[in-house]
């Protein structure tokens, strides 16, 4: 099993890859926002219309999770993942609305492997939450993942 994953050497600077569809539908973006980011604009039609965005939209955060989502089922579930250092930038670029179909495009910007420990690789990824060629949200951030083989 361990030798199906995916793993460091399986991540070439310059790589890119999509992943999804995923659907976002009105009543998720009302329930997460309830939850956690109890926003009007978030929470009620016509109070989002009467918001600087104009209609109900989904949390950056609730992007930012369905996005993380969309990865988990696209590689990351099947990689030799050890974690994550982190997000090292996040950007919300246009409104995620009821309806959009989210789509993940991963480029693999740079790669190394720990000085201090030779079984992990440090890939940095850039993720964008994309509907169409619609740029919707942008994150960068460092991932942890197996190497294969060690020298």
């Amino acid at each position: 099993m361990a030798d199906d994953l995916l793993h460091y050497e399986d991540f070439p600077v310059g790589d890119v890859a999509v992943f999804g569809p995923y659907t976002v539908t009105r009543e998720e973006i009302i329930a997460f926002a309830r939850e956690f980011d109890p926003q009007a604009f978030h929470l009620d039609e016509a109070a989002a219309r009467q918001s600087l965005l104009g209609e109900l939209c989904a949390s950056g955060w609730h992007v930012c999770a369905i996005m993380n989502r969309i990865a988990i089922d696209g590689y990351i579930g099947r990689s030799a993942s050890l974690g994550s250092f982190g997000i090292k930038d996040m950007r919300w670029i246009r409104p995620v609305l009821p309806g959009d179909v989210l789509n993940v495009r991963r480029t693999t910007l740079d790669k190394r492997i720990s000085a201090k420990r030779p079984h992990m690789g440090i890939i940095t990824f850039r993720w964008e939450g994309m509907v169409g060629e619609t740029l919707k949200a942008v994150m960068t951030g460092v991932g942890l993942v197996r190497v294969r083989s060690t020298p």
